[in-house]
């Protein structure tokens, strides 16, 4: 599935509708903090499962109490796409069943 590169302000406004999700150079990029190690590992765990149905992947890193997560298309040249956008919006939707903030 080709996809477009985002413009600076649909960027913004995509930007706008998830909160904690910020532009990190070509980027968006979260942290979220989980009760423990052993809650964000079960996240990453289930993170891995929504990647792989959308086919497309972010960066992520797990941490004592943490779950840090960056993504943009590679197949657009590293921009930002509406994928990286619904990856983060899958994200969100399961995020609060992990206890995530």
């Amino acid at each position: 599935m080709p996809s477009e590169p985002l413009s600076q302000k649909e960027i913004e406004d995509r930007l706008r509708e998830l909160p904690g999700w910020r532009l990190e150079q070509d980027r968006i990029a979260r942290t979220y903090r989980l009760g423990t190690h052993l809650a964000a590992a079960a996240m990453v765990v289930q993170v891995a499962v929504v990647q792989d149905e959308l086919d497309h992947h972010s960066d992520l890193v797990l941490g004592h109490h943490t779950l840090s997560l960056s993504v943009h298309t590679h197949s657009a040249g590293g921009a930002l796409t509406e994928r990286d956008f619904e990856l983060a919006r899958r994200i969100e939707a399961i995020a609060s069943g992990h206890g995530a903030s």
